[in-house]
């Protein structure tokens, strides 16, 4: 069927890199952050939020998040197998976007951000005191696909704030999600809505 809209081809093989990274950032939206705390070998904590994120698995749990090159949470997860994933919330959102710096090694972007952390109950790695949600991971594995790797981490412990739960459940509006879009583009909460799955009663 002619719908008369115009469409425009784009091949990856054609464009550079950052081309068709820029499209694909700008499509695949909105993203969750992981928000994902590290240690180093000497102890220094590191901070840095990472939007190619998601769930794994549930049984066991398993949450992922793609480092673009080789950044310090990838080579810290790498030489102590845990890590922290903290909730993105937009109250938090220069923070957030502060910890995204190109710091050198060695420089923790807690102390740069003005964050103050909480120590975890089961990994090394601190939790970011301020983020309602936190996963404490224990590595999984890596995959190294092109550029990139990606980091499963089974979740070993998880920390909720009371003050986001409504009847024993963390509720999305006093959650805040923050999210990244394409170009420098955030985004934030809209109203929710609620659609439950339709169920099949067909004969088999």
């Amino acid at each position: 069927m002619d719908t008369g809209r115009m469409r425009i081809d784009f091949d990856p093989a054609a464009m550079s890199r950052v081309e068709f990274y820029r499209l694909l950032t700008a499509t695949v939206v909105p993203r969750p952050i992981a928000w994902v705390s590290t240690v180093d070998g000497d102890g220094t904590p590191n901070l840095a939020p990472h939007s190619f994120f998601t769930i794994s698995s549930v049984a066991p749990p398993v949450v992922q998040f793609t480092s673009v090159g080789r950044k310090d949470s990838l080579r810290n997860v790498e030489a102590t197998g845990q890590f922290v994933v903290n909730f993105a919330p937009e109250p938090l959102h220069a923070q957030i976007n502060g910890t995204a710096t190109n710091f050198p090694p060695g420089v923790s972007e807690f102390d740069q951000a003005g964050l103050a952390t909480e120590p975890s109950l089961r990994v090394k790695p601190p939790r970011v005191a301020l983020s309602p949600v936190a996963l404490e991971c224990e590595l999984h594995s890596t995959l190294g696909i092109g550029d990139s790797t990606v980091v499963f981490g089974r979740v070993v412990h998880a920390v909720v704030s009371d003050e986001v739960m409504v009847d024993g459940h963390p509720e999305i509006t006093r959650l805040r999600p923050l999210s990244r879009l394409g170009k420098d583009e955030w985004g934030t909460l809209a109203e929710p809505r609620e659609l439950g799955r339709v169920p099949y009663t067909g004969g088999a």
